[in-house]
Order: C-alpha cells, then sequence, then structure tokens
C-alpha cells in the first residue's frame, strides 16, 4: 500500500471507500476530467474508476494512487506510474476548482516528485500536459521540469512531455 505523503497544508492517503461520493464529484468537474486520461466519463464511468483503484491498482500493487486531502476533505487526486507513452514514470494530479488559486498545486507536485526521487529511486520523473492547459503548464516549469518532446494526439491536438532529472 502507498504511503503517506505530507505537504505543508495537504494530506496525500491511499484512498478508502467513504470517499468514492467525493472522488466521483471531483472526476465529474469537467475542468478537471477535461485534462485527465480520455476526457470527461459519465458517472458510472467514474464509479468503476474509483472501484479499480481497490480492486487492481491497491489489490495489484499497480502504482501509487493518492486521495488529496486539505484540513480533512478531499480536494485532489495524484499518483505516479509507469507509462509506456513516456518510457518511465509520470506524476498525474488534480485539483477540485474550489482549491485552485491558493498555490496548492505546487504542493501535490512536489510531495510526487520526491516519492519518485526518494521511495521509488527514480532518476527522472516525467509530466504530460496537453498544450491548451496553458494554466498547467507553468507549475511543472517553474518547480524544475524541462520540455523534452512534443506528442501529435489522434485527436491533432499537441501533449507536451516533460521531464524533472534528480540532481543528486
Amino acid at each position: 500500500m502507498n504511503p503517506t505523503l505530507r505537504t505543508e497544508r495537504l494530506v496525500l492517503e491511499p484512498y478508502t471507500p467513504e470517499d468514492e461520493e467525493d472522488f466521483v464529484a471531483l472526476f465529474q468537474y469537467a475542468e478537471v476530467s477535461r485534462w485527465m486520461g480520455d476526457g470527461p466519463a459519465s458517472e458510472a464511468a467514474d464509479r468503476a474508476l474509483f472501484g479499480r483503484i481497490f480492486t487492481k491498482v491497491y489489490a495489484q500493487n499497480l502504482f501509487d494512487v493518492w486521495a488529496v486531502r486539505r484540513d480533512g476533505l478531499l480536494v485532489g487526486h495524484a499518483e505516479i506510474k509507469p507509462t509506456e507513452d513516456v518510457g518511465g514514470h509520470e506524476i498525474i494530479y488534480a485539483l477540485a476548482p474550489t482549491a485552485r488559486g491558493s498555490g496548492l498545486g505546487t504542493e501535490p507536485a512536489e510531495a510526487l516528485v520526491a516519492h519518485g526521487f526518494n521511495s521509488l529511486g527514480l532518476t527522472k520523473v516525467f509530466a504530460t500536459v496537453p498544450e491548451a492547459n496553458e494554466a498547467s503548464l507553468t507549475l511543472p516549469a517553474r518547480i524544475g521540469f524541462e520540455h523534452v518532446r512534443d506528442v501529435e494526439e489522434k485527436d491533432d491536438s499537441t501533449t507536451r512531455v516533460l521531464v524533472r532529472r534528480r540532481t543528486r
């Protein structure tokens, strides 16, 4: 089971079954889901995704995935997982719209990178960001990610592949 990670204002901890409603609500926000995976999904699909966190991801120890909490409330989602698309481990995180604008985004991103380097022993960590998601491109650059290549998607959009290398 993945460890609990703490930042100045957030706690990243494994999901519990009681998180289902908040998880579904988070992924039903269009401004969250439009940039995650294949984009917005039905409520039923998001419930199935939540179920797979327990029946597949945690049960088979596939990768680390967390509920992001502030003051005990679920305000986001975070994960780090091996991805063939980038040839390494990718960090993925999302915050609810109610948690944006207060500088919180840096905290799960930095916690995921530190976990990758310190706990997983990685020498580099990747992030992928749709080029159209300009707001989400600034944060990785601010915390040391560098642009390595672009991927042209089937829908003619472009995804930026970013990397942060371990420096010590």
